[in-house]
């Protein structure tokens, strides 16, 4: 992960994984093993997110393993925390622990229980997080995931957000799933320094030769660096084979549910089955479908190294 020009993120993020102990309560030990192995990769750290089971947090362990992690020295400059929530009052005082601490941004999700919410209404709800927060460190990025939250960021919400806050409103995860919407967010905002991150790697390449800022996505917990040497090198002649094979071990994962099945995929690779809790109503991978994935990333010639 770097910085671009005016402290604009770019490169890879992974939304990481939230392993937990046997109470069910964050584990702060392999949590931090793995966010100091993802910088090791030059992977950032969009902690809190989707795959983190972010919304199965409260705000208080949020901050918790936030604070953990900076302690732990991991380096507060390449974390970009989930802080969205449909509370407001929980969305600032998420974005303000963050800002406090020294990280890079925060990617915020809309609020997302009520489903007739107008451009109008979520203009609001930023405009009083980014006001309540009141701090001109604040990189805030949208989280445009509308097949989840059922809520979208439009082209015009972003750009009239982008004129009201030009510097705190920074970029966006876009995991919509359309490709027009994603190449008209980067040719409308790219040049004004607003950085688009792919929300999955299957289309990293094509988000980089767009003008986009990189991805933030859930398989950089288990595949980092071959994401990373994409970023690095995707003007070069074997960008598409690169892109083909990330391609490939992202849809045998796919395959399975896939949070569990990148917890089972690590828990494999150390030799620790405490990885594969999930908090409910999230559920791990069975036996079978846990061989199953083993052989899967087998036959790809797929291992994960050094964690």
């Amino acid at each position: 992960m770097q910085h671009g020009s005016a402290d604009r993120l770019q490169g890879v993020l992974a939304p990481v994984l939230t392993p937990f102990n046997a109470r069910m309560e964050p584990d702060i030990l392999r949590f931090t093993q793995l966010c100091r192995w993802l910088v090791a990769q030059d992977c950032g750290l969009a902690m809190f997110g989707t795959n983190s089971e972010g919304n199965s947090l409260s705000v208080e362990e949020r901050i918790d393993l936030l604070a953990a992690a900076i302690d732990a020295g991991v380096p507060a400059h390449r974390m970009l925390p989930g802080t969205g929530s449909c509370s407001l009052t929980d969305a600032v005082r998420l974005t303000r622990a963050a800002v406090g601490s020294g990280c890079a941004g925060v990617l915020a999700l809309p609020p997302f229980y009520y489903k007739t919410i107008t451009d109008e209404g979520l203009f609001a709800f930023f405009s009083e997080v980014i006001e309540r927060v009141g701090d001109s460190r604040l990189r805030l990025y949208l989280y445009h995931i509308p097949p989840v939250a059922q809520v979208a960021f439009s082209h015009a919400l972003i750009e009239r957000l982008l004129k009201r806050y030009p510097v705190v409103v920074a970029g966006m995860k876009d995991t919509g799933g359309d490709w027009a919407y994603t190449a008209r967010a980067i040719d409308l905002f790219a040049p004004e320094g607003f950085g688009v991150f792919a929300g999955t790697e299957t289309i990293l390449l094509d988000t980089l030769r767009q003008g986009g800022a990189g991805c933030i996505s859930a398989t950089a917990n288990v595949n980092p660096g071959a994401i990373v040497r994409l970023f690095q090198s995707w003007q070069g002649a074997d960008a598409q084979a690169q892109q083909d094979a990330l391609n490939a071990i992202r849809a045998r994962f796919a395959a399975y549910p896939l949070i569990p099945a990148m917890k089972a995929a690590i828990a494999a690779a150390t030799d620790d089955p405490a990885w594969c809790r999930l908090r409910p109503p999230l559920e791990p991978l069975d036996e079978v479908q846990q061989t199953a994935l083993r052989a899967s990333l087998a036959h790809e010639q797929f291992a994960i190294r050094g964690l």
